[in-house]
């Protein structure tokens, strides 16, 4: 591959013909000697590789075992060995963890140190969100958030902002790798319709890690400036396929404030800053967040391959598991849906709340008129092979006053609609049961009722 350049704690790093491949946790421990960045899970999981990467739409913690060299090109990396002064002087979330006694082991001290400096960065004091990507089994989290909370007020040091000066004066390479148009991206992969697309690697980079595949010919996508927009009309919002999920998540906050909630327990902050819109549907998970509140929404689909683009329904692109309407050689361009009144509820069910994996994801979008269901678009993931609408549960629904009596209609359904497996997340008969009280959940918060777990209290 042609040359890439990156800065690693402010020193430029140019690299040839590595690996693409090649993971930046891996390089970093193995090339550089930098080993305050930790491998725990390998799998972007714990955060114990969490590190800091700047470019110019901000600095975001991400990490380090699931982000490939490539995706660096042009930005600039932190490694908590860059996170205090040159001259030796602490960051403030460095002192105030001394301070505060939020160190034992130590292990996931440089990930927790990271994330909180990027928080610290951006002004965030959500620090609940901010530190569920990182795990400590020692301290616990009371010390470490009381150390980000004293940090907090304090100025951001001046060497923090010394990246974004620097970055003007890098050149991107490997426009093999690296396309930087779509049209770029459509020739060459009409070209090589077997080659892996890498959008956030939150999923391919444990094809690498775990599965020890060869991903190669690979592109990377990160560069396409126009597959990361997001357009609001009037009419129709339209999300580009290499959105983050954080991007989509302050997006639809303002739309539709349920998707936001379930985006925010999509991954952890590392994830989501990664992780993609196009990627979370194109990889066809049965158990994906985004696809069923985008079903709901009633999303369309854009594909493109070479000049040519096609629009399907979103529920249409998922045909069977592992298997989805995609040409070889097409891509997924955008997702968009309607503009529309906010009747979108979402529910994910999960052993942990935070960064866990759905057993059941329902998402419900119900026009009520006059008392009566007028109209109802339902889907879920976590019942079928696929993200699949409930058919029959809607036309159960439609016509019947909005009261608890239309939720018994429709009782007899779902099992029409669903035959869902058991597995270590849960059963069959338990997925079906908490399907069914999803509905009940949403007449009832719909009447007012408090049904959410973070607005119960004892």
């Amino acid at each position: 591959m042609s040359q890439i350049a990156f800065l690693l704690n402010g020193d430029l790093v140019r690299l040839n013909d590595v690996a693409p491949t090649t993971t930046l946790l891996d390089w970093l421990r193995e090339e550089r000697r930098l080993t305050g960045t930790k491998e725990g899970c390998n799998e972007g999981d714990c955060g114990a590789c969490t590190v800091m990467v700047t470019d110019a739409g901000g600095t975001r913690a991400l990490n380090a075992c699931i982000l490939f060299l490539p995706q660096l090109d042009g930005k600039a990396v932190r490694t908590v060995e860059g996170i205090g002064a040159p001259d030796g002087q602490l960051h403030p979330v460095q002192q105030a963890m001394v301070d505060h006694h939020g160190s034992q082991c130590g292990f996931c001290t440089p990930g927790f140190v990271v994330s909180m400096a990027c928080a610290h960065l951006n002004g965030r004091r959500d620090f609940d969100d901010q530190l569920a990507g990182n795990l400590c089994r020692c301290t616990g989290y009371a010390p470490i958030v009381r150390a980000a909370e004293a940090a907090a007020d304090q100025p951001v040091p001046e060497w923090m902002a010394e990246d974004l000066d620097q970055l003007a004066a890098l050149e991107n390479g490997a426009p093999d790798l690296l396309p930087e148009t779509a049209d770029q991206l459509a020739v060459w992969y009409e070209e090589h319709p077997d080659a892996t697309l890498v959008a956030g690697a939150t999923d391919v980079g444990l094809w690498v890690t775990k599965a020890l595949r060869d991903l190669r010919p690979v592109a990377f996508l990160g560069g396409i400036a126009e597959l990361k927009r997001i357009e609001t009309g009037d009419d129709v919002v339209r999300i580009g396929a290499m959105a983050t999920l954080t991007d989509v998540g302050e997006a639809v906050a303002p739309l539709h404030p349920d998707f936001a909630e379930l985006i925010r327990r999509y991954g952890s902050v590392q994830v989501r800053n990664a992780a993609t819109i196009g990627g979370n549907i194109a990889n066809g998970s049965p158990i994906g967040d985004s696809p069923p509140a985008l079903i709901a929404l009633g999303a369309v689909l854009h594909l493109r391959k070479g000049d040519t683009r096609r629009e399907i329904p979103l529920e249409d692109f998922f045909l069977d598991y592992g298997k989805q309407d995609r040409a070889p050689g097409e891509f997924v361009e955008a997702v968009s849906f309607p503009r529309q009144p906010d009747r979108l509820k979402c529910y994910k069910l999960s052993k942990r709340f935070d960064q866990d994996i759905s057993a059941v994801c329902g998402c419900f979008n119900i026009t009520v008129q006059d008392g009566v269901v007028a109209g109802a678009r339902i889907a879920f993931g976590g019942l079928a092979g696929i993200p699949k609408r409930a058919a029959h549960v809607e036309a159960a629904l439609t016509g019947q006053p909005w009261t608890l009596d239309s939720d018994a209609a429709a009782y007899g359904a779902w099992a029409q609609d669903f035959t869902p497996m058991t597995d270590m997340r849960a059963s069959a008969d338990y997925r079906l049961e908490t399907a069914r009280n999803m509905l009940t959940r949403y007449v009832l918060e719909d009447t007012g009722a408090a049904a959410r777990v973070l607005e119960v209290t004892a």
